[in-house]
């Protein structure tokens, strides 16, 4: 099979091993399918699981796309006529508990090409990240570690590099705070001298792979703590700064609604309940301010 071929059978594949292991660990919530059709070409799968025994809102969404270049693209590309194919897979998991991080993650494969249909560029991205509410630095050491495995296998470099992209993306400039403990980034990654696609595709394939290893321990260890009404208040408000940074400095965000995408699966990245309070200041020495240092002074966790 071709790249693309096998990268997004990759990708059906494991959306239904993600859906089955988050419903086997929430032992309640379902999640929901919902198929779509693009006019432009192509569609995708949107799977929702609503007010579960632990996972409050979740999604795992498949988007399979294809036909003329966005002029969002043209623009970029300095190209007057050219189309595309996109796949990839889109998760974000909002628990019910402020115990329970969120984490968000995704995994995706873009193809240009000319007028007579040559492959003009084409290159992987994605990651995954984690999102407490409460630091838990196991949970850090954890969620880091799994991933570093991964990046390991394929070059001693892709850690660090993937980490630091994660802690510069996924940070809210308006705050000068990173949106959560990060995880790792990745973009444009193409063939070149050191790598052929396959190999990129190889490590994409493993990165997703290795998701549920990476959230569902963690969720397993926290969804039977108690909280109290003050911590739900908190994850609230954390949550606010989540749907900030969605709404104001997220590329994919953008860029599926500058290009008149679908709005619900869009934003099912949004958690159902969220507050803003106003100039809102965690008290000095509490489990809250030592979230906020972290996430103001990233840490090395592994």
């Amino acid at each position: 099979m071709s790249i693309k071929e096998t990268f997004e059978a990759h990708i059906f594949d494991l959306q239904n091993r993600i859906c089955e292991g988050l419903e086997q660990s929430d032992s309640k919530g379902k999640f929901v399918e919902d198929q779509w059709q693009r006019k432009g070409g192509g569609g995708g799968k949107t799977r929702i699981l609503n007010n579960g025994k632990v996972i409050e809102k979740g999604g795992v969404n498949i988007s399979v796309v294809h036909g003329e270049l966005p002029d969002l693209f043209k623009e970029k590309f300095k190209v007057e006529e050219a189309s595309f194919y996109a796949c990839g897979l889109s998760l974000v998991i909002h628990p019910t508990s402020p115990k329970v991080p969120t984490v968000h993650a995704n995994w995706r494969y873009f193809e240009m090409y000319d007028k007579d249909g040559n492959i003009q560029t084409a290159w992987f991205g994605g990651g995954t990240d984690l999102t407490p509410c409460y630091l838990d630095e196991e949970d850090a050491k954890h969620f880091h570690k799994t991933n570093k495995n991964i990046c390991d296998k394929y070059n001693p470099n892709y850690y660090s590099s993937f980490k630091k992209e994660c802690d510069e993306y996924f940070y809210n400039s308006h705050r000068d705070e990173c949106r959560g403990i990060g995880g790792i980034f990745f973009d444009y990654q193409k063939a070149d001298e050191t790598r052929t696609m396959k190999e990129i595709m190889d490590f994409c394939i493993d990165s997703g792979n290795a998701f549920l290893e990476a959230y569902i321990p963690i969720m397993e260890k926290h969804k039977h703590e108690s909280y109290t009404e003050k911590e739900k208040v908190w994850q609230e408000i954390r949550r606010g700064r989540y749907v900030e940074f969605n709404l104001l400095h997220d590329r994919g965000t953008h860029f599926g609604i500058k290009t008149k995408g679908r709005t619900e699966s869009i934003l099912m990245s949004l958690p159902s309940t969220v507050r803003w309070e106003y100039n809102h200041k965690a008290e000095s020495g509490s489990a809250e301010e030592k979230l906020i240092d972290v996430l103001k002074n990233p840490k090395e966790w592994v």
